[in-house]
This record gives structure tokens, C-alpha cells and sequence, in this order.
């Protein structure tokens, strides 16, 4: 029988962690592994089905007579002349005698990757600088094409989603499902107990007002400080504006969790990883769970502020928040009104589909030779 709690805790053990961050190791495990990344494709899904077959299957006659319309040139996919063998896929458009045909193909399942975006690229499929992008280190797909789950500036690195499915990269990044984000942030100078209040509450920025749901404090050297921090949207810059104002310039950015899905260990800068189907279904299930949860009262007034998207917690958990912030201290950490995956029946996702794909890549390429060490590293090099 297993143990939910080792599991958890193996899980976490895969994963990046604020502390790690924090105390350096999240750099160290980089510059360890300063090899570059074998090319990697993503594994073919089943194929689709032939055009011959999927017209006779709609009625249209046997499969003999569909290859011979075929080879008379009166059937197009897309208005091009089809082939005989040619296969089609969900969304292509048929005409037989110039007539449209309707027909049923299953879409494919979506895909999911995880990507650690590094600092310095830009989340766009054309730049007019010509500055390095994200989706020019992305696998090729042969059927769609990449949507970010959301977006991270310039100099923000960390974990970035991309899915094959436009409803699921919705329903992660709409502001009505509240998915969270946790970020490991360096500022300039520390936020005094006043400059926590205010985040909590809600601060003013000049697209709406903004909150975290969470801040801890994480320590640093000299006049850098690191938190922990949490938030259910994801505005452009919104993090950094946050902070800014409230007089605090934000020296590093790091993103180590979107909703249940963390940055894995190991998932080197520039590198992507893909999620099994199991993981991209607790992904889903998390998204709903979290909207399911999060219900937000509107009945309650704010003294004239108004929230993004018309969404606020209720007045009493926003006041709970502060009131625990204020008298915790500095250290306490004041939790999000959303259920924490570290401790709930979701889990994290992630690590264990790297820990996978680790585990295939060692059996393939003969995990014998060398130390347990190295054979580790050289699965983070994925």
C-alpha cells in the first residue's frame, strides 16, 4: 500500500522549492549541468485516419469507389487536390464535386509541456527586435500549435506552460478559475508590515487594482530581500508593478508553481519536458477545483476599489489576512483563500513525469556505466 504521505513528500523532493531558491541551490543545480540539451522530438501520436476510409464511413460509398473519385480528382481537403492514402485530421475541410462533406474525427487529446524559460527571451512567436524566443526551443507540433499558458517578461525566468489546446490554456489562465501562481521575488530593501498590509489588501495599479494572496519572507543578504509570494492573475508585469508601488524594485523574478503544476528539479534553463496524460489531467481536474473553490462575494463593498475583473475573496477573509499578518510578524506567512496543493488531496504534478521520462532516458542509453551521481545529472541535461 503506499503511503500518500512519503509520496507527497517525494514529490516535493523533485520539485523546486522557494528554499532552494533562496539558499542558492536553484543556480548551483544549473551550473552543474552546463552541457547542452540533446535535441529532442515529441513522441508521434496515433495517426489519423485515411480520407478513403473516413468518407465511406459518412455514407458516401465503398472504399474503392472513394480512391476512385480520389484519382478522377473530384475530392479536395482544403482546397487542394487530395491524394490516394492521404490521411485528414480534425478541423480539415472535404469536398467531394466541390460539395462540402461532413464527417467526425476525434481532436487529439492535448498536449502539455513544461518549459524553463531563462531570463533574457521573450514569450512571442515574432519579436521586431529579433530577440531570442521562447517557442524557437520548443519541440515541433505537427498538428496545431503552441499556446502559452500566459506570459512572463523579459527578465522573468522560471516555468512556463504550452499546450496543444486552446480551451485548456483558457481555462489555466482565465481570471474566473483563479488558478495561483507562486513566485520567488528579490527586492530592494524589505517590506515593513504597513507594505504587506497594503499588498494584501489590494494596491492601485493603473490597469486595476492588484493583491497577493500570500507573502512569506525568505531572508538575503545586505539590502536584498526574498519573499515568497502568491497571486490568482497574471497581468502583464503585474508582480513587478505591484511592488514598485509600494517603493520596492524588483532585482530577480523567479516562477515556481502555476496552480498544481511546479518547476521540476532537475529541468534544466532553456529545457521543456513533456506531461504524461495522467499529469495533464490532474492539471485539469486542479483547474476546476480551484474555480469550484473560489467563489467570489460580490455583495461586499470595498470603500470605492474596485477589483480586477469585478472578482474580490470575501471582505472577511481579506480582513482575516491582514489581521494575521499584523500580528504574526514579519516571518508568518498569511495563506491564499485558495486550498494550498502541498496540502490538499491535488498534490504536485510534474515531477513525477520528469522523473519518468529520467528514469526511460537512463534504461535507453544504458544506466550502468558511471556514478549514481552522474547518471542523474545527465537526466537533468533533458
Amino acid at each position: 500500500m503506499v503511503d500518500p504521505i512519503a509520496e507527497t513528500q517525494a514529490r516535493v523532493a523533485e520539485s523546486i522549492r522557494f528554499e532552494d531558491v533562496v539558499s542558492g541551490q536553484f543556480d548551483v543545480e544549473v551550473i552543474k549541468d552546463e552541457l547542452s540539451a540533446p535535441k529532442r522530438v515529441l513522441p508521434p501520436q496515433p495517426e489519423s485516419p485515411k480520407l478513403h476510409k473516413v468518407l465511406a464511413q459518412a455514407g458516401m460509398g465503398s472504399r474503392l469507389e472513394m480512391e476512385q473519385l480520389i484519382l478522377e480528382g473530384r475530392i479536395t481537403v482544403n482546397n487542394e487536390p487530395a491524394h490516394v492514402g492521404q490521411r485528414v485530421q480534425f478541423g480539415d475541410h472535404v469536398k467531394v464535386n466541390g460539395k462540402p462533406i461532413r464527417f467526425r474525427i476525434a481532436p487529439p487529446p492535448p498536449r502539455v509541456i513544461a518549459y524553463h524559460k531563462p531570463a533574457g527571451e521573450v514569450v512571442s512567436h515574432d519579436d521586431p527586435q529579433n530577440r531570442p524566443t521562447v517557442f524557437r526551443k520548443l519541440p515541433k507540433l505537427f498538428q496545431g500549435k503552441w499556446q502559452s499558458v500566459g506570459r512572463l517578461d523579459l527578465n522573468t525566468e522560471g516555468l512556463l506552460l504550452f499546450t496543444s489546446s486552446g480551451e485548456l490554456a483558457n481555462n489555466l489562465m482565465h481570471p474566473r478559475f483563479g488558478l495561483e501562481r507562486e513566485y520567488a521575488v528579490r527586492v530592494l530593501g524589505a517590506l515593513n508590515q504597513d507594505e504587506k498590509s497594503k499588498l494584501l489588501a489590494g494596491v492601485k495599479l493603473e490597469d486595476g487594482v492588484a493583491q497577493f494572496g500570500s507573502i512569506e519572507d525568505g531572508g538575503g543578504e545586505g539590502s536584498n530581500c526574498w519573499y515568497r509570494v502568491t497571486i490568482s492573475e497574471g497581468r502583464n508585469r503585474e508582480v513587478r508593478r505591484m511592488l514598485e508601488s509600494v517603493g520596492h524594485a524588483v532585482s530577480r523574478l523567479i516562477r515556481i508553481r502555476y496552480g498544481a503544476m511546479v518547476l521540476p528539479r532537475g529541468l534544466k534553463r532553456g529545457a521543456w519536458m513533456e506531461l504524461d496524460e495522467a499529469d495533464i489531467r490532474l492539471l485539469t481536474r486542479a483547474a476546476k477545483s480551484s474555480s469550484d473553490f473560489q467563489k467570489p462575494d460580490r455583495s461586499q463593498s470595498e470603500d470605492g476599489l474596485g477589483f480586477a475583473n469585478g472578482r474580490k475573496p470575501p471582505l472577511r477573509d481579506r480582513n482575516q489576512n491582514v489581521r494575521n499578518n499584523n500580528r504574526s510578524g514579519p516571518k508568518a506567512q498569511v495563506k491564499a483563500n485558495q486550498p494550498d496543493p502541498m496540502k490538499t488531496s491535488l498534490g504536485y504534478i510534474g515531477a513525477d513525469s520528469f522523473s519518468r521520462q529520467r528514469q526511460e532516458a537512463e534504461k535507453k542509453h544504458g544506466a550502468g556505466s558511471g556514478s549514481s551521481k552522474g547518471r542523474r545529472l545527465s537526466g537533468r541535461s533533458r
